[in-house]
């Protein structure tokens, strides 16, 4: 049943991502800053942390499911997000092992893997040439913007999930 919720909390969040920046300031919105929502990456990071064993791997699934829904509704390029989204899941995946699974080592994680994802999507971007943003604009003007937006996410979306999640994950393996 926990998979039904996780699913349809993706999709949620998938929905939401994409109206995020209506939410905010118009001043915020049209300056030089550019933040992109990876909310469902921080949630499937959750899901890896918490829900997910040592030798499960559900949040790499649906980072493959969710990333691919979101090339097809929001970029033109397919495969982009699958792919980042895949790689970057499976690596904060195999990093939990080494920490504990508490509030401060999550944001680490987090941390970590929105930095990865985005400076992934910027690279495959920058190669097809999609984007001709430099390094350093893009690290001063995207990057930075983008890890305060989601680690704010972070914070509000951590103590709502956190126990719920795990409890799922326990669910799971006691059958």
């Amino acid at each position: 049943m926990s998979r039904y919720f996780i699913a349809l909390l993706c999709l949620f969040f998938l929905i939401m991502q994409g109206m995020a920046m209506s939410m905010l300031p118009a001043n915020l919105v049209y300056s030089d800053l550019l933040m992109t929502p990876h909310w469902i990456l921080i949630f499937l990071l959750i899901i890896a942390i918490f829900y997910d064993k040592d030798d499960t791997y559900n949040a790499v699934w649906y980072g493959l499911a969710f990333g691919l829904l979101i090339d097809v509704v929001y970029t033109g390029v397919l495969g982009v997000y699958m792919v980042t989204y895949t790689l970057i899941i499976y690596t904060i995946h195999g990093l939990n092992k080494w920490l504990h699974a508490n509030f401060f080592a999550a944001s680490l994680l987090a941390v970590v893997g929105v930095a990865l994802a985005d400076t992934m999507l910027y690279i495959i971007y920058s190669f097809v040439q999609i984007t001709s943003m430099t390094w350093g604009d893009y690290a001063l003007l995207r990057l930075l913007p983008t890890l305060a937006a989601n680690m704010i996410f972070f914070i509000l979306l951590y103590p709502l999930v956190k126990e719920k999640v795990y409890a799922w994950g326990e669910e799971v393996s006691n059958i």
